[in-house]
C-alpha cells in the first residue's frame, strides 16, 4: 500500500520450531490449530459462510450507499447462539432478520436483536443473537439492511476530482481490513466464499465489480454480478462512474474514463494476453476467466490492486511505461498467488506478495529477458536496503512472520520486506531445487515436466487453490514435493534455516544472483561513482547519455543520488545543468525523484518545478513524498503556500494527510484533526514513499 504506519510489533505467534537435533530428516512440525486473526472481531471459526448477496443502491449526491445483505451460513459448533461479524463505525445497521427451516421443514423468518461494540480504530464488532431453531450443519440466512457513510473502503469523488471532470465517481478499496465498512463480514483472509450483487445507480453510470459474470438487467434497472469462485472479503471490489470499455485481447478489456481510454489501450493492447499466456505456461491455467483492467482517478490511494477479474490501477502510472508493465504483470501473478491461494492471516502477507513478486519476475524474464528483470530487481532491493537503514537491523517490521498488537492496522505491514524479503526467500527455495524449471513444476497447477518422483503429486496451486494457507503449509508441501531436499535437511541448513528466514529481523539471508543485469546496472553504478567522486570528471560524465537509458536505470541512478544527499552546491548546479531539461521531459517516476533531490538539497533555482509538479499531480504516491521532504528541510513556508493553492484539487483524505504533515511542522497551522477520520489513513511516519512504488 502507499501508506505506512509504524506498527507495534513483538515476537511472532507462529514459528517453525527447529529441533536441536540437526540431523532430523524432516521439517519441524507446527501446530495445526486454525489461524488466529487478531485483526478480526468475528467468530468465523464457529461458522461456514457459503455465499452472500449484496443489493446496493448508490446515491452520489449524498455520498451514501444503501445495502441489503443476505448471508448463507451454517453453524459448525453446537450451542452457538451469537454470530459476530466485522463492521465499522461508519456503517449504520437498520435491521437484521434470520430465515431458518424449522424441524417441520417450514421456513421461519425472525427479527433479531443485535448490538455494535467497539473493537479498534479501524472497525467494530456486530454481535447478532441467533434463534434457538438454528442447528449445527444446517444452512440459515441472515438478512442485514444497512447504510454506509464515510468509511475507509468507499471513496466518493466529485466530478472535479476525476480525469474527465464530467461525472462523479466512486470506488472501493478493501485491502487489508477496509471492506468491513462496505458490508458486514468475516473480514479475514482465512474465510473465502462466493458472492453475488445487484447494484442500482443513476442513468449513465457504469458499474463494475470483481466478479466472473456481469450483466445489466433493463427490467430491474440494475447491474448484476456473480463471483463463482470463493474469495476473501477484501477482494470484493466495486467501481462506478463515467467508464468506457475497449477490448485489448480475447479475454481482456480496458475500462477508463473516455479521456484516458486511447492512451491506456495504446500502452496495453495485445500485451496483456501475451503476459497471461506466459504466466499460464509457468503456473498453469488462469482460473478467473476474464482479466480486465480499470484505470482509476489519481485519488486511488495505492498503485494497483489485484481484485479478481478486474485489476484496479491508478491512471497516474500510464505515463510511466516500464512501471505500468511491472504493475500489471504483478497483478496478473496475483491470479495464482494471493487470489487463488491466499495468506490465512495478515501476519504472513509475504505468502501472497513474496510469491507474486517471484512469479512476476519469472514472467518478465520469459517476456523481456533476464537483464531487464535483474535491473528491476536491483532497483527494488536497493530500495529495500535503504528502508533497512531507515528502520534499523532489529526492527520487527522486517520479519516475514510478524505479530502486531491488537488495534494495529494490518495495512501498516505493507512494506518492502513483505515483497522483497519474501521474494528472496522464494528465490532461495527455487535455488535449493537446482533448476528454476523444477521449482516452476512445484508451483504450477499441473506439474508438467516434473521428475518421476513428483509426477504423482499435486503441485502447490493445485493443492491449495481457493484456500488460505500459513507458511507451514507451503514449506511442508515443498519438502514433500522434493523428498531429496527433505533428506538433506535443507530446512535446518546453518545460517539459512527456514525458521530464521521467517522470524529473523533484518535484510534477506541470501539474495539471488543478479549478474545477468550487469549490462544495464553497471552504467548506473559507473555514473553514480563519477558524480560522487572528487574532482568531477566532466569528460567521463558526458560520455553517459541518460536519454538512451531505460526508466529503471534512470530512477536507480536518481535514488542513489537521493540517498547520498545532501550534495554540494557545485554538484547540484552541474547536475541541473546536465540533466534538468532532459528529466523534465520524462515520466513522473523520474521527475519526482529529481524534484526530491532538488528539495533535499535546497536547490532553489529548480524549486519552481516542484510547484509545477504539485499543481499537476494530485495522487498520493507523488504528493505525500514531496510534502514530507519540503517539511523536513528548509522549505516549510513554500510547502504551505503550494498546499493552499492546490488543496481544492486533492481528495479530502489526501488533504487531511498533507495537513497533518504540515501541522507537525507548524504547531499554529490551521485547524487540523488530531487523529485521521475513519475514512483516512495516517500519514507516513517512518518510511518515505520514494522507497517503493507500492502495489498491492
Amino acid at each position: 500500500m502507499s501508506d505506512f504506519q509504524r506498527p507495534t510489533l513483538c515476537c511472532c505467534r507462529k514459528v517453525l520450531s527447529i529441533p536441536n537435533n540437526k540431523s532430523e530428516n524432516s521439517m519441524p512440525a507446527m501446530g495445526q490449530s486454525p489461524p488466529v486473526d487478531i485483526a478480526s472481531a468475528s467468530n468465523f471459526h464457529s461458522f461456514t459462510l457459503r455465499h452472500f448477496h449484496l443489493s446496493l443502491q448508490l446515491n452520489f449526491r449524498d455520498k451514501e450507499m444503501t445495502g441489503r445483505q443476505v448471508l448463507e451460513l451454517c453453524s459448525t459448533k453446537p450451542d452457538t447462539r451469537t454470530l459476530v461479524l466485522d463492521t465499522h463505525q461508519s456503517l449504520l445497521i437498520h435491521s437484521i432478520d434470520c430465515k431458518v427451516h424449522s424441524a417441520s421443514g417450514d421456513q421461519v423468518c425472525t427479527s433479531l436483536t443485535y448490538r455494535v461494540d467497539p473493537f479498534t480504530d479501524y472497525g467494530s464488532s456486530l454481535n447478532i443473537s441467533l434463534p434457538a431453531a438454528i442447528r449445527p450443519q444446517h444452512t440459515f440466512q441472515i438478512i442485514i439492511r444497512y447504510k454506509t457513510t464515510d468509511g475507509p473502503a468507499i471513496w466518493w469523488l466529485d466530478s472535479e476530482l476525476t480525469c474527465g471532470n464530467s461525472k462523479p465517481f466512486v470506488f472501493t478499496q478493501g485491502h487489508s481490513v477496509c471492506n468491513r465498512s462496505f458490508f458486514p463480514c468475516f473480514d479475514t483472509p482465512a474465510v473465502k466464499c462466493t458472492y453475488s450483487a445487484s447494484v442500482r445507480v443513476p442513468e449513465g453510470v457504469q458499474v463494475l465489480m470483481s466478479a466472473t459474470r456481469s450483466a445489466y438487467s433493463a427490467h430491474e434497472k440494475a447491474f448484476q454480478f456473480h463471483m463463482e469462485y470463493p474469495v476473501p472479503a477484501y477482494l470484493v471490489a466495486l467501481v462506478a462512474g463515467d467508464l468506457t470499455p475497449a477490448d485489448i485481447g480475447p479475454r481482456s478489456r480496458i475500462w477508463a474514463e473516455p479521456c484516458l481510454l486511447n492512451a491506456a489501450v495504446s500502452k496495453l493492447s495485445g500485451l496483456v494476453e501475451r503476459w497471461l499466456t506466459v504466466a499460464e505456461s509457468l503456473f498453469g491455467p488462469y482460473v478467473w476467466g476474464r482479466y480486465d483492467i480499470v484505470f482509476l482517478p489519481p485519488s486511488f490511494p495505492i498503485v494497483a490492486m489485484e481484485n479478481p477479474c478486474l485489476t484496479f490501477i491508478i491512471s497516474s502510472i500510464l505515463e510511466s511505461s516500464e512501471f505500468l508493465v511491472i504493475d500489471v504483470i504483478h497483478e496478473i501473478a496475483h491470479g495464482w498467488f494471493g487470489n487463488a491461494v491466499t495468506n490465512a492471516t495478515w501476519e504472513e502477507m509475504w505468502l501472497s506478495e513474496g510469491l507474486a513478486t517471484y512469479a512476476q519476475r519469472r514472467i518478465t524474464t520469459e517476456a523481456y529477458g533476464s537483464a531487464f528483470t535483474c535491473l528491476e530487481t536491483v532497483f527494488r532491493l536497493d530500495a529495500l536496503h535503504r528502508q533497512m537503514r531507515l528502520l534499523g537491523d532489529n526492527n520487527p517490521v522486517s520479519k516475514l512472520q510478524v505479530k502486531f498488537e491488537p488495534g494495529v492496522n494490518p495495512s501498516s505491514l505493507m512494506n518492502l520486506f513483505t515483497y522483497e524479503k519474501g521474494y528472496c526467500f522464494v528465490s532461495y527455495l527455487s535455488q535449493l531445487c537446482g533448476d528454476t524449471k523444477r521449482f516452476d513444476s512445484f508451483l504450477r497447477s499441473s506439474p508438467v515436466g516434473a521428475d518421476s518422483c513428483s509426477l504423482s503429486l499435486q503441485a502447490y496451486i493445485e493443492k491449495f487453490k481457493f484456500t488460505s494457507v500459513v507458511a507451514h503449509d507451503l514449506l511442508e508441501f515443498f519438502l514433500g514435493f522434493f523428498p531429496e531436499l527433505k533428506e538433506r535437511c535443507v530446512a535446518n541448513r546453518e545460517g539459512l534455516e527456514f525458521e530464521r528466514w521467517l522470524n529473523a529481523c533484518g535484510p534477506p539471508l541470501a539474495e539471488p544472483d543478479l549478474s545477468q543485469g550487469g549490462s544495464l546496472t553497471e552504467p548506473v553504478e559507473s555514473l553514480f561513482r563519477l558524480w560522487t567522486s572528487e574532482p568531477l570528471d566532466s569528460a567521463a560524465i558526458a560520455q553517459q547519455d541518460l536519454s538512451t537509458w531505460r526508466t529503471f536505470q534512470t530512477v536507480l541512478f536518481l535514488d542513489k543520488l537521493l540517498d547520498r544527499s545532501p550534495l554540494s552546491h557545485e554538484v547540484m548546479t552541474r547536475l541541473s545543468r546536465s540533466y534538468s531539461t532532459l528529466l523534465d521531459s520524462m515520466n513522473a517516476e523520474v521527475r519526482i525523484r529529481w524534484l526530491q533531490i532538488v528539495v533535499r538539497n535546497s536547490y532553489y533555482p529548480d524549486l519552481y518545478k516542484v510547484r509545477r509538479f504539485l499543481e499537476s499531480h494530485t495522487s498520493r504516491m507523488y504528493t505525500v513524498p514531496l510534502y514530507e521532504d519540503l517539511c523536513g528541510g528548509t522549505m516549510k513556508s513554500f510547502a504551505v503556500e503550494v498546499f493552499y493553492q492546490t488543496q481544492a484539487r486533492l481528495h479530502i483524505n489526501l488533504r487531511r494527510t498533507v495537513q497533518q504533515i504540515l501541522a507537525q511542522t507548524f504547531s499554529a497551522f490551521v485547524t487540523v484533526p488530531t487523529a485521521p477520520p475513519s475514512g483516512d489513513r495516517p500519514p507516513d511516519t517512518a518510511i518515505a514513499l520514494r522507497d517503493v512504488n507500492v502495489l498491492a
